[in-house]
């Protein structure tokens, strides 16, 4: 009894310092990437991205709800979601920790010595303040993200089954399994990685009945709980959904029935053979055997026609002559109640068809119909990657292989929208690594594995980057990171001076990386520069080793969950080099293991010093080294990077761009960090909800294209002609390029009509006999009225000048996608009566070519028809600015995120901040050659009030010289030098570094140095020219000493 409060009572205590912990660190608002669209989303229970995490969102909804009608605190209580799991994850594995030290510490039919219960608390405590500290957990705690829920389900699924064990023999134990098939079930409305704990579940159980178990039965179990992960993986979660969804293709096509007519009966055929297979369980009864198989045939056979009819009649056999299924009916019937409650776990998802249909602002995929929810849970949005077979990224395409049809719901049936396919290579191999044929990957490919230009890789290439990359750089490392520490927050691909691991131990530190005796002061001054010197990683190696040696099998089940929550993944990911994020965040299950070590650590020392001082005593100073090795060490270095309470940035970014914008605007975004955000602060705190904001990257779906075309809280619908049956999937999803030698550009609404004519005349002949749109010319032209432009206010009458009677430009692609095609329907008929704007965010290729009428307002570029510039041949071209709109916007509208007052920024606030800069250096240097340079100086003035005063990159230095050279010419030369001053010793630093690195390793960042070494150089220069003698002798002394360094390295 006093072991149950003790361990309740730890396990509470270490429950509330975590949630203390994430509450004081937690961030404020939204944050980047995907938070803002799960905020928005749980607000108003919308549709996030695919696969979507309907449970998520559905609590966010409810602890939306203590925000009450303060909606900017929305934000902080959906985040509190994330915190609120994660220190119920560190609960749970609190008693994990203790359940399993307790197995090897206990004697049976024995009392447990007060070392005992020293040791196991102390284990407990440490191994769960230690993953609550940990880099890549703590980071998922204090925002709205999946990765904090699902971490909680994999805590509670593995406790539970630990529960389970201590109850194995009591009647009623099985309910723990059940409970576990719940929360597997509600983990699939959260995240699918709670799923790759089942292979260590199906361990726990099988060493547990089985009386003697062997090598050859461990085998088969962990073979089955991987068949167990594949049925729920496949079987459930897609083909319960795929076989409903042809269920009601036959229904609605062949028996001429309502929509959703074959699903209803899909789903009486499911309930049917589950219900008569859990009674016959129970009673044997053969009338229910005969209705469950009879159920179970015809869905197979409805869902999946005769492969489904085959694989039904395989897995029946293999029930009744392998497994003997009817002999072991208290098998079948926990078999049978589990598929149940997982089902009725993953019925969350019926939030998203539900809410699918209400047709909300933020409806992804538009899964409001079996197929579209199919395409919803498979992801097919982001397309497939090959895993186990495949080809290399130089194979070539030689023939392509016909795969499902495509429906889409029609008005009355379903439609075809074309075929999947496949393509054939000339050269594939198994466990294809390197298969990505994007120019810019098989540049790394090349350059990580040391190949030559035209060398083809081999499959031992392949392995080497599976080795080398997937798994030393993108698991180790961000192990590494959370046990033995990292060298900063910046993004790491591959160099010495980003984002790798280590340690704090010099030496080590400067073999693996080098120049670790002379390190820069922004390493140093990094808030991730957090050193555990090996301490952590060394009491989980403790842990492991105790734990192997005297409970082989329960170590075995942990170094399990290690390996399918880690490697497993990095198998199963097979990712692209280049990712646009750090990715540690999908690891944190494998970390969450190794944490158990980490607790175990302390069993282990106690054990070794039980031999030398008092039991008690050699307890508490195990407990003592591990909580200073571990959680205390980790707290301490990770605090003031994950401390998130003071920033606002995405959030005030956000509304930056909206208030970029004049009412009732059409604003084009691109990616997850300007669009995301938006949809928050519209969605919550009703910012700017009359502008329309467009995310390029949907732009292209249909489904997207018909939300385009309905009005959103106060923003209009965009003006899109196209009826909806020109533009479903399937129809003009690519069209391309026919030059017709038309002479001179063609108005583009002539293009538009053109491209979606359904008359065969202005379509092009294929040799297949098919007919496509095309595009006839990249000549295109919007003629303009000077009236209209004035009267819709785009322009001031003291403008009239300068619009041009026609805006004709040249399109910039071979090709036009729904995307394009869309866009140019919104040009094309908007007739200035809604201003346009690209975000500052967006690619330039995805401008269709208007760079020349592009205006930059602030963080949106908005399209105007003035005259081009008359530029000399020399001159490099200008950022054209509607100057009086941007300093506005700049000095009085913008907020700017408490940039440089906030404890911590992490690495994307950090290049928002670059991004700032360098839109005050572009209006401050157009003010200046209009010659209003006043305006100029107060503009250059609030930009060193507001951005952060610190370089983070020597590609930010160039921004700083733009900035000290127009200091100069509106006569504030004291800051200027102070910044060319500041420039200067960053750059020294930096290039000083570079040159100690280079003592010990080759391949250096030579375009680093080559633009550090530039810009002290121009610096000088800058100095010279602005007669700043005691400035120019510094930075003269300095480029010497530079000089010097790397003309002796280069020696």
């Amino acid at each position: 009894m006093a072991y149950n409060k003790i361990n309740n009572l730890l396990g509470w205590v270490s429950f509330l310092i975590a949630l203390i912990v994430y509450s004081l660190t937690l961030e404020p608002t939204t944050s980047f990437w995907d938070s803002g669209e799960f905020i928005a989303s749980a607000y108003k229970l919308q549709v996030v991205h695919q696969p979507g995490a309907p449970l998520f969102l559905m609590l966010g909804k409810v602890f939306s709800l203590i925000a009450g009608n303060d909606t900017s605190r929305v934000a902080f209580w959906i985040n509190m979601v994330s915190a609120l799991a994660s220190a119920a994850t560190i609960l749970f594995l609190f008693w994990t920790i203790t359940a399993l030290a307790k197995k090897v510490i206990q004697e049976k039919d024995k009392e447990l010595s007060n070392w005992g219960m020293i040791s196991i608390m102390g284990s407990g405590l440490v191994g769960a303040l230690a993953y609550t500290f940990s880099d890549s957990f703590w980071f998922s705690a204090v925002e709205a993200e999946v990765y904090a829920l699902s971490s909680l389900c994999t805590a509670v699924v593995f406790w539970a089954i630990l529960k389970w064990d201590q109850h194995a023999d009591e009647p009623d134990s099985d309910r723990w399994l059940i409970f576990i098939a719940y929360v597997m079930g509600l983990s699939i409305g959260v995240h699918l990685l709670n799923l790759l704990a089942i292979p260590a579940i199906a361990l726990v159980y099988y060493f547990r009945r089985s009386k003697s178990p062997t090598s050859s039965g461990t085998l088969l179990a962990l073979l089955a709980g991987m068949f167990i992960l594949a049925f729920i993986q496949y079987g459930i979660v897609q083909y319960i959904i795929k076989f409903a969804a042809y269920s009601d293709l036959f229904f609605v096509n062949t028996m001429g029935l309502g929509f959703g007519s074959g699903v209803a009966f899909f789903g009486l055929l499911i309930i049917i053979s589950l219900t008569s297979g859990i009674l016959y369980s129970i009673n044997g009864n053969k009338l229910n055997l005969m209705l469950a198989v009879g159920a179970f045939v015809l869905l197979m056979t409805l869902g999946g026609g005769i492969s489904g009819l085959v694989v039904a009649a395989i897995l029946l056999a293999g029930l009744e002559y392998i497994l003997k299924i009817r002999d072991k009916r208290r098998v079948l019937n926990l078999a049978l109640i589990s598929v149940v409650f997982i089902i009725f776990g993953y019925g969350s998802f019926a939030m998203i068809v539900i809410r699918a249909k209400a047709d909300p602002t933020l409806n992804n995929s538009d899964a409001s119909n079996a197929f579209s929810l199919l395409s919803y849970v498979n992801r097919e949005q982001y397309g497939d990657r090959p895993l186990l077979y495949g080809q290399y990224f130089d194979s070539k395409p030689i023939d392509s292989k016909h795969g499902d049809i495509i429906y889409r719901k029609g008005k009355e049936k379903y439609e075809s929208a074309g075929q999947k396919y496949e393509r054939v290579y000339d050269r594939n191999t198994i466990l294809p690594r390197m298969y990505s044929d994007d120019p810019q990957h098989v540049g790394f490919y090349r350059d990580w594995m040391g190949m030559a230009e035209d060398q083809s890789p081999t499959f031992f290439n392949n392995l080497g980057f599976l080795i080398s990359y997937q798994t030393s750089f993108m698991y180790t490392r961000y192990f590494a990171w959370n046990f033995v520490g990292r060298q900063n927050d910046e993004q790491g691909h591959g160099d010495y001076t980003r984002g790798n691991w280590l340690s704090g131990v010099k030496f080590i530190d400067n073999m693996l990386l080098g120049g670790q005796y002379e390190l820069p002061k922004s390493q140093l001054e990094n808030n991730a520069f957090n050193r555990f010197y090996f301490l952590p990683f060394i009491m989980g190696i403790i842990g492991a080793l105790w734990h192997f040696k005297r409970n082989q099998k329960d170590a075995g089940i942990v170094g399990l969950l290690f390996f399918f929550t880690g490697l497993a993944i990095v198998l199963y990911l097979n990712q692209n080099p280049l990712q646009p994020r750090e990715r540690d965040y999908a690891y944190t299950g494998s970390f969450y293991a190794f944490a158990i070590w980490i607790g175990l650590g302390v069993a282990g020392i106690a054990d070794f010093f039980k031999a030398r001082f008092k039991a008690p005593t050699a307890a508490l100073l195990a407990t003592l080294i591990g909580l200073l090795a571990a959680p205390i060490l980790m707290a301490k270095e990770g605090w003031n990077d994950h401390d998130r309470s003071s920033k606002f940035t995405a959030r005030d970014m956000a509304a930056n761009y909206l208030e970029s914008c004049a009412p009732n605007a059409i604003l084009f975004t691109y990616g997850d960090n300007d669009t995301y955000p938006l949809w928050y602060v519209q969605e919550v705190e009703n910012i700017r909800p009359d502008v329309r904001v467009v995310n390029l990257s949907l732009l292209g779906t249909d489904w997207y294209i018909r939300q385009m075309k309905k009005k959103v809280n106060q923003a209009e619908a965009l003006p899109i002609t196209m009826p909806d049956e020109k533009f479903v999937q399937g129809v003009r999803d690519v069209m391309g390029y026919q030059d017709y030698n038309t002479a001179g550009s063609v108005e583009l609404k002539d293009i538009f009509d053109i491209m979606t004519s359904d008359n065969d005349a202005d379509k092009a002949s294929y040799q297949d006999g098919s007919k496509e749109n095309f595009l006839p010319t990249k000549n295109f032209k919007i003629s303009i009225n000077p009236d209209h432009i004035i009267a819709t206010k785009t322009l001031p009458e003291s403008k009239r000048d300068l619009i041009i009677p026609a805006m004709e430009w040249k399109y910039n692609k071979n090709y036009v996608t729904k995307t394009e095609l869309a866009m140019i329907d919104v040009l094309a008929h908007n007739n200035w009566k809604r201003p346009v704007y690209f975000a500052i965010t967006v690619p330039d290729d995805n401008y269709m070519g208007l760079g020349d009428f592009l205006y930059n307002e602030g963080f949106a570029y908005r399209l105007l028809p003035l005259k081009k510039a008359q530029l000399d041949s020399a001159a490099e071209k200008p950022e054209l600015t509607n100057s009086d709109q941007m300093y506005t916007n700049l000095m009085t509208k913008f907020k700017w995120g408490n940039m440089k007052n906030a404890s911590y920024l992490d690495p994307e606030s950090l290049r928002m901040s670059y991004t700032m800069i360098n839109h005050f250096n572009i209006l401050a240097e157009n003010l200046y050659k209009e010659g209003r340079t006043e305006e100029a100086r107060k503009l250059l003035l609030k930009c060193m009030e507001v951005v952060p005063d610190k370089n983070h990159s020597l590609n930010f230095t160039i921004r700083k010289f733009y900035m000290a050279d127009l200091l100069y010419k509106l006569k504030e030369p004291a800051k200027a030098n102070e910044l060319t001053l500041n420039t200067a010793d960053y750059i020294e630093d930096q290039l000083n570094y570079m040159a100690a690195i280079a003592k010990t390793k080759e391949n250096l960042n030579s375009r680093e140095i080559q633009l550090g070494v530039y810009v002290m150089s121009e610096m000088v220069k800058l100095a010279e020219k602005n007669g700043q003698a005691a400035v120019l002798k510094k930075l003269q002394d300095r480029m010497k000493v530079i000089e010097s360094k790397f003309m002796a390295s280069e020696r």
